[in-house]
């Protein structure tokens, strides 16, 4: 099998291409960092050097422009990463000129959150085609392992295979395969809760909501607080592409509220724009910090410590379950989920239910098996993967939640319950809720 032993990362000055070529340079692997001059490289290298604390060192990665190094540079690379802006047009200008100077079996792979792969190669020669993936690290690459790897119609078997080893063999990276479609798995059912939590915000406020659908249902953050750490501009560009290329049951999630729209336009784009905020802000700096919350109806900012809702009966008991359960408490909280009354369980129950549904849904037609998206959206987004849920609620139980709530059945459940087996199939991936 061919094998991986010099890369040549483009746009590595930015964020996921330095960051991707710091995790190819602490395995060891020497690694090229080019940008459109010089300096800008180097800029990558030390940003790399710094988020590896050194293990990712000069030695290993060495820097260049692509006027004056990209063609030597191809001479022997075995894999181009190209992780340029995610612009098609940006993205095909720098791939024409790879296509001109690689050798004939040199891999490259695009970086990409949702753009079409094939779409993106096909301007490209067969050759190149041929040996064409796409590749979707999670931000930030050094501490998330999560991985897609999505090849075109006309990829390559051998490539893919070759790359699917790199990425798990020499680069620690949990992989999953998926069809070259919109947002591929990780992000078309990651954004789809996102937006729904923040569709709902509009309603029923981000204080609320943030409480509702908080760590203690299997998730690292609550929903808008993770929007405001992606940038309310990377979000906006998610949702943007799954509303105009997706048409499915959960086309509607994908409409960006209008009141993010007049925020964006007014430059709140979450942390990035401290100053500004996005649906927090915080004023001040250590402990004498003060956080407000986005009225979305108005675009004012309150002081969460004054508008704050009193935390939901049903969050309680969830949290509750949770610490009773030592750490592996989901069933005692999806109890608590599936039994309570009340408007507020009403709401987190159609968001989970949701989740569930469209998750497993993708199963087919976006990925394989249940195992794969259960893997993207524990190692990727670091939330309880639906299998977990439905293993947790019982799949006969979630079967009747979900005719009841008027949502698709997916088949992996309709099989788990008939053969009475469990769905959840990853013993590397443990999720605990905060609580």
């Amino acid at each position: 099998m061919r094998s991986i032993r010099k890369i040549v990362v483009l746009g590595a000055n930015g964020a996921m291409g330095s960051s991707s070529g710091a995790v190819f340079a602490a395995a060891g692997i020497p690694t090229v960092f080019l940008a459109r001059t010089q300096e800008k490289a180097e800029v990558g290298r030390t940003r790399a050097e710094q988020i590896t604390k050194g293990k990712a060192c000069a030695p290993t990665i060495t820097c260049g422009s692509y006027a004056s190094d990209l063609g030597h540079a191809l001479l022997d690379a075995d894999l181009v990463f190209e992780a340029v802006s995610e612009d098609v047009a940006v993205k095909r200008e720098v791939l024409a000129l790879v296509d001109k100077l690689r050798r004939e079996d040199t891999i490259v792979a695009t970086v990409t959150s949702g753009l079409s792969i094939g779409g993106l190669s096909s301007d490209l020669s067969e050759s190149t085609r041929r040996n064409f993936v796409g590749i979707h690290m999670f931000n930030p690459p050094t501490m998330i392992v999560g991985c897609e790897l999505i090849p075109h119609p006309g990829t390559d078997p051998g490539v893919v295979a070759v790359v699917r080893e790199f990425l798990s063999k020499q680069v620690g990276r949990q992989v999953v395969e998926t069809a070259d479609t919109p947002g591929f798995a990780g992000n078309r059912l990651g954004f789809k809760v996102l937006n729904e939590v923040a569709q709902l915000a509009e309603e029923h406020g981000v204080a609320f909501m943030e409480q509702l659908i908080g760590t203690h249902t299997g998730r690292a953050l609550p929903p808008l607080a993770t929007i405001d750490l992606v940038g309310w501009d990377v979000h906006k560009a998610i949702v943007d592409n799954l509303w105009n290329l997706t048409y499915d049951t959960a086309h509607e999630q994908f409409r960006l509220p209008a009141y993010m729209q007049r925020m964006i336009d007014r430059g709140h784009l979450g942390r990035k724009t401290r100053d500004k905020g996005g649906f927090f802000r915080l004023e001040g700096k250590g402990p004498d910090a003060k956080q407000f919350v986005l009225d979305p109806a108005t675009g004012d900012y309150h002081p969460l410590a004054v508008v704050a809702p009193p935390v939901p009966s049903v969050v309680e008991r969830m949290k509750t379950a949770l610490k009773i359960g030592n750490g592996n408490g989901y069933r005692g909280a999806m109890e608590v989920m599936v039994t309570a009354e009340g408007k507020e369980a009403d709401i987190l129950r159609r968001v989970m239910l949701g989740y569930i549904s469209y998750g497993l849904g993708l199963v087919g037609n976006v990925v394989e098996r249940p195992r794969d998206i259960d893997r993207i959206m524990g190692f990727g987004f670091n939330w309880a993967p639906p299998g977990m849920l439905v293993d947790a609620i019982g799949p006969g139980r979630t079967i009747v939640m979900l005719e009841r709530a008027k949502l698709p059945v997916p088949t992996p459940i309709l099989e788990a319950a008939t053969h009475q087996r469990p769905m959840f199939d990853e013993p590397d991936l443990v999720i605990n809720a905060a609580v």
